[in-house]
Parts: C-alpha cells; sequence; structure tokens
C-alpha cells in the first residue's frame, strides 16, 4: 500500500487539508516582506553632496546654490557623488559653461543631503552608503542570501532528521528574534551579522513550509496546492508595498515585517508532523494518530489501517535510517536530478532577483512598481495551474525560464527612449521569472523521494540562494559596461532552462518513498 491509497482512504483532499495550508500560508506570506526588503530599507533617494558655508549664499535660490556648487553629469542632472573644491560664480552667467578643468572637481568632502519625500530614513541616508560606499549598501541584500544559503543546508539535513514541524517552529522562533534585533542594530556590522542570521531563520519557514503541506496532499490536489502556496507569496509582494508605503522608517519598517511571525508560531499548533516522514522514519504509533485525526475532520469515519499495517509501506531497506547530502548524489539517477535541478534553482533565483530587486528602472516610484511586480505574478501562477497540467513539469520549467531570459536580453537592445515598451517587455520578464519559481517548488518536491525529500530540498534551496546572493551584486557590473547586469542575468536564465529539459516528467506520478523508487 501506497501513502497515495491511504490518503485517499482518509478522504483524499478534505478540511484537514484545507486547515494546513490555510495555517501554512501564513508564513508563506511573510517570507517575500523579508526577502525583497533590501528594496525599501536599503534604498537610495536622490541626493548630493553637502554645501559647507550654505548660509552665505542668502542672496541665491536654492538651484543657483546648487549650480555653482555641484558639477552636472552628462544628462544635465547634478553630479550625486562629486562637488566643486570652489563656488563656480561664472555659472549663474551662462549655466552651459561646464568647466574642462577636472582639478577643481572633487568628491563629497563633507556629507551628503538626501531627498527624503518617499523615504524618510533607510540604512543608505543613516550610514552614508552611497558613492564609494555603494557596494556595502547592495551587500547587505548579499549577506541576508548567504544566511538563507547556509539556513539551506541546516535545516534541510535536521528537517529530515528529527521533522518537519519540529524545524518549522525553531525557524520561526528564530526569526522573531533575529528580525527584531535587525531592527534595534545601531550600527552597520550590527546590521550585517543580524541580517544574515535572519536568513538562515527564514530559510527553514521557506525550505519546510511547502513540503509539509505536500505531503498532506493526494496526487490530485498537488498542483492545486504547489500554486495556492505561491500565490500567497505574490500577496506577500503586495503587502509588503502597502505596508512599506505605510512605514517609511527602515527600524520601524523591520518591525512591522518580522511581527507576523509571532502569529505563525502561534498558529503551528494545529499543524500535524508530516505521516510520509513519520513513516519513513518507522514511527508508526505517531503517524497513525495523525491518520486517524486527518479520517475524524474528512469525515471518513470507515478508516480503519492499523499502525502494524503501516510498517509495510516503509518502502527503504532501512526504516529511519538517517540520510546526508552525498546520499544525493550516490545513485545515477538521483544524482542525474541533483546536479541538473541544482543548475534550474541558480537560473531561477538569479534571474528573479535580478529583476525583482531592480525597482528604481521600471519607470514607476518603488511602492507601485513592488505592488505591480506583485500583482502581474498572479495571473502567471493561474496560467502555470493548466499549463504543468497539460504540458508537464519539464516543458513548463525550461520554457518560463528561457523565456525569462529573452525578455531580459530584449530590455538590453531596445532603446531607453521608448520606457512604454521596455515596461511592458519587464513584466511580461517578471511574469515568466515568477512562473519559473513556482514550478521549480512544485516540480523539485515530487522529483525527491520522502526519505531525502527535504535533502533534496535543502541542496537546491542552497545552490539557490547563491544564486540570490550574486544577484544584487551583479548590479555593480553597471560601472565595467552599463548593460552587463543584464546581459548576465539573461545568459544564465536561458541556459539554465536549458538543462531542465534533462530532468525527468512527475506528471500524474506517484510521489517517491524511497530511493529505489527514483531508480
Amino acid at each position: 500500500m501506497k501513502f497515495e491509497d491511504l490518503l485517499r482512504e482518509t478522504g483524499g483532499f478534505g478540511r484537514f487539508q484545507i486547515l494546513i495550508l490555510v495555517i501554512l500560508c501564513l508564513p508563506r506570506i511573510n517570507l517575500p516582506m523579508h526577502f525583497l526588503l533590501h528594496n525599501f530599507i536599503a534604498a537610495t533617494p536622490s541626493h548630493h553632496c553637502a554645501i559647507p558655508h550654505q548660509e552665505a549664499f542668502v542672496n541665491l535660490t536654492m538651484e543657483e546654490v546648487l549650480l555653482i556648487s555641484i558639477p552636472r553629469e552628462s544628462d544635465g542632472t547634478f553630479s550625486s557623488c562629486e562637488m566643486f573644491s570652489q563656488p563656480q560664480f561664472h555659472l549663474l552667467l551662462n549655466s552651459s559653461l561646464q568647466s574642462e578643468n577636472k582639478s577643481i572637481i572633487q568628491r563629497c568632502q563633507h556629507g551628503w543631503v538626501y531627498d527624503h519625500s518617499q523615504l524618510t530614513s533607510t540604512i543608505s541616508t543613516q550610514w552614508d552608503l552611497v558613492c564609494e560606499h555603494r557596494g556595502l549598501n547592495q551587500a547587505t541584500a548579499t549577506f541576508f542570501f548567504i544566511g538563507v544559503t547556509m539556513g539551506a543546508v541546516v535545516f534541510g539535513y535536521l528537517s529530515d532528521r528529527f521533522g518537519r514541524k519540529t524545524m518549522l517552529l525553531l525557524s520561526l522562533v528564530c526569526s522573531v528574534v533575529f528580525g527584531m534585533l535587525s531592527a534595534a542594530s545601531v550600527s552597520y556590522s550590527m546590521l550585517a551579522v543580524t541580517r544574515t542570521l535572519t536568513g538562515v531563520a527564514l530559510s527553514g519557514v521557506s525550505l519546510i513550509v511547502l513540503p509539509l503541506a505536500m505531503e498532506w496532499v493526494d496526487i490530485e490536489h498537488r498542483t492545486f496546492t504547489g500554486i495556492l502556496s505561491s500565490i500567497f507569496w505574490s500577496v506577500g509582494n503586495m503587502l509588503l508595498a502597502m505596508v512599506a508605503y505605510l512605514v517609511r522608517e527602515w527600524h520601524w519598517l523591520l518591525v512591522a515585517v518580522t511581527g507576523p511571525c509571532l502569529l505563525s508560531i502561534v498558529c503551528l499548533w494545529w499543524v500535524p508532523e508530516s505521516a510520509r516522514w513519520l513513516i519513513a522514519k518507522g514511527k508508526m504509533k505517531q503517524a497513525h494518530r495523525h491518520l486517524l485525526r486527518c479520517a475524524r475532520m474528512n469525515r471518513r469515519k470507515d478508516f480503519a489501517v492499523s499502525p502494524e499495517a503501516l510498517t509495510r509501506m516503509v518502502t527503504d531497506k532501512k526504516p529511519g535510517g538517517s540520510y546526508f547530502y552525498i546520499s544525493l548524489f550516490r545513485t545515477p539517477v538521483l544524482r542525474k536530478i541533483s546536479l541538473c535541478s541544482g543548475v534550474v534553482w541558480f537560473g531561477v533565483s538569479f534571474s528573479y532577483y535580478g529583476m525583482s530587486l531592480n525597482l528604481t528602472g521600471f519607470g514607476l516610484n518603488i511602492y507601485l512598481s513592488q505592488f505591480v511586480f506583485g500583482v502581474i505574478e498572479i495571473p502567471a501562477k493561474m496560467i502555470m495551474y493548466v499549463l504543468v497540467n497539460r504540458v508537464g513539469r519539464r516543458q513548463s520549467q525550461a520554457w518560463t525560464l528561457i523565456l525569462t531570459g529573452l525578455c531580459i536580453g530584449a530590455n538590453v537592445v531596445i532603446p531607453k527612449p521608448f520606457t512604454s515598451l521596455r515596461s511592458v517587455v519587464a513584466i511580461m520578464g517578471k511574469g515568466f521569472s515568477e512562473a519559473a519559481f513556482t514550478t521549480v517548488y512544485l516540480y523539485t518536491s515530487e522529483l525527491y523521494p520522502t526519505i531525502l525529500r527535504q535533502n533534496g530540498m535543502g541542496y537546491t534551496s542552497f545552490v539557490a540562494r547563491l544564486g540570490g546572493a550574486l544577484a544584487p551584486l551583479v548590479f555593480l557590473l553597471d560601472q565595467v559596461w552599463r548593460s552587463l547586469p543584464e546581459v548576465t542575468y539573461c545568459s544564465v536564465a536561458v541556459c539554465s532552462g536549458a538543462v531542465a529539459f534533462l530532468l525527468p516528467e512527475t506528471l500524474n506520478v506517484c510521489l517517491p518513498e524511497g530511493i529505489e523508487d527514483v531508480e
């Protein structure tokens, strides 16, 4: 007897499964509010060098003070990082006469003045992470994703060893602790450390929520569960835009997005441990208790499977044995799956965060851009609900990634003045990118056997977070060539999409329980 047969006897997809999905949607909504928080806490408003002795220019307007103190860029805007060593009063007579003498231009000597009309306070304005310190600003996102990368390794192994629910509770508690410490940061170093630790903790939430839900639903509703869980991510995207719009001070914004973790901790009381995992570990009595509860909630009073009968469901020869990440590469088919899925996850995450963390070039203000990016994800996921069941997981995964790359590449060649066309292509690319992310979560959870599923998700999440950690740093390549970041994102997305064709199809296939099911 397979576990899917047991689920049918307990009611298949009923009130029990709906309760689990509703509760697990809470941490799922909260995840993007942290993962994309960099867009707001590290946003850099327009700025220019602070002008010394500005009170001496009482007879001049602010525009005239800037004219004699700050050189202009080639596009006519005032420089953000340079100033004149002495006031250039002759520019008041003819502002078009920009001096050719570079010796009178110097870096900012007295700090910066920021435009606070949209953002009251960010880490950029608090610690002057601009100009030559711009890399430190981008690095805050990288530190967070490095934490997520480390957490993927830790929680992937621990949740297979000690259970999904236990590790989910631990990761939520740690998320609250480190999230609040981040909000209380008094220095850049403290923020970097606490955001890294927050990333470690939230990695457990990201890693466990979907597999825990998937392991309680039948084959017919696996796609629905994966898509629904992904839609909650998009809801979190939109909520982040609204919360950030209302809370413009970065310390309190961190508090606002961390607080909901407390509600998730309370609600987790009603979520059972995965019966699949309990059976795979030989804990038949606990699995039987949860299955009875499932049958009662689904109004299936005829459920009469004994704990002894569950013993026959352990398909691996070593029930309750310990597995580590090396097990993903010991057998030929599993090795191929692991290598290819790692490449796909890297490409999905790298291109997704490359687009999601670049709101300023979208032509709208950052709040509206964030909201629009969240909205466009929902129809993309609705379409994927149909596609993954019609054309299969493999084709859907490959083509969404390839089309993401082509949209990013298209914006490299479309001239800058065509802002409307560039915006449409960017929105399409964001939709394809989210469709790829939606598919990869569902697809990967179906590729690995139960005894190694969390190890597999941990490994792929580790690789994905490497992509997420590198994505914000790639923006700095625009100093080499303005289009180099987009070309990089495009190339990686297209290549990883091609690799997806090498993975096996999992449409309408039972979830594998043991390694021999995969082989």
